[in-house]
């Protein structure tokens, strides 16, 4: 798949946002105007919406710049402008019913709604992986922040090109992703809001314990989902200078 540039602008901090296609997939590229050599890259996830979520995504770009790093997100499978995908939305209809009326959730609503994605949008972070790191101006090494955490924790086992991850605790997890979860082996950078509504707080915390990472570290602060406090970014910020620097 070619990468195509579609249009360009230069924020006021220092940073060139550049927004591309990948065959259909829409995403957001954001480099240093003026680095001087390949930088390291970071991948932000989110859960689906690029436009929606674009205000928190350049936040975080800004920051991954001023850290010396590029930046890029693309949409998921069957979000944001995006070609409506059925079966996913059939799973999330099943999941609305589901929490409106008060039942728990079963892993067969989490696994058809969680695991179609990983299996669809892996694919796709990795052709944009080939793409990116194939322009001058992005070389190695990669992290990988945020998102759907099913997502993250496939990446970390597949590419090898991603050599740490932050990841954000609290969106449904499938059996399958537990055991996967016990192949991970790079660095890793877990964050929690332990007030989070949505958050299956003790799923989150299994999953911390079976990482097979030798360097994890658990973050969680009290709050709901959008409570994360500032101390809380500047934290991840250090484990990515620490490790793609």
């Amino acid at each position: 798949m070619a990468l195509h540039f579609t249009s360009e602008q230069h924020l006021d901090d220092g940073v060139l946002e550049r927004r591309f296609t990948l065959g259909e997939i829409p995403g957001i590229l954001w480099t240093p105007t003026s680095a001087s050599t390949p930088t390291p890259l970071i991948l932000l996830g989110h859960p689906g919406g690029q436009h929606r979520m674009y205000p928190r995504l350049v936040a975080r770009a800004r920051r991954s710049v001023a850290d010396g790093f590029a930046a890029a997100t693309i949409e998921l499978p069957g979000g944001g402008e995006r070609p409506r995908w059925a079966a996913a939305e059939q799973a999330r209809a099943d999941l609305r019913r589901t929490m409106e009326a008060g039942e728990p959730v079963s892993d067969e609503i989490i696994d058809a709604l969680i695991l179609p994605l990983v299996d669809r949008a892996v694919p796709e972070w990795q052709a944009t992986l080939d793409a990116l790191l194939s322009l001058p101006e992005i070389g190695g090494p990669v992290g990988y922040s945020g998102g759907v955490i099913s997502i993250g924790v496939r990446l970390a086992v597949v590419e090898p090109r991603i050599v740490a991850a932050g990841f954000f605790a609290g969106s449904f997890v499938p059996r399958a992703t537990f055991e996967e979860a016990r192949q991970v082996t790079i660095p890793l950078h877990v964050l929690l809001q332990w007030d989070d509504e949505g958050n299956d707080r003790q799923a989150a915390l299994h999953l911390f314990d079976v990482f097979g990472s030798k360097e994890k570290s658990l973050h969680a602060n009290m709050g709901g989902h959008t409570g994360v406090p500032q101390f809380a970014g500047e934290a991840a910020a250090q484990f990515f200078t620490r490790h793609l620097k």
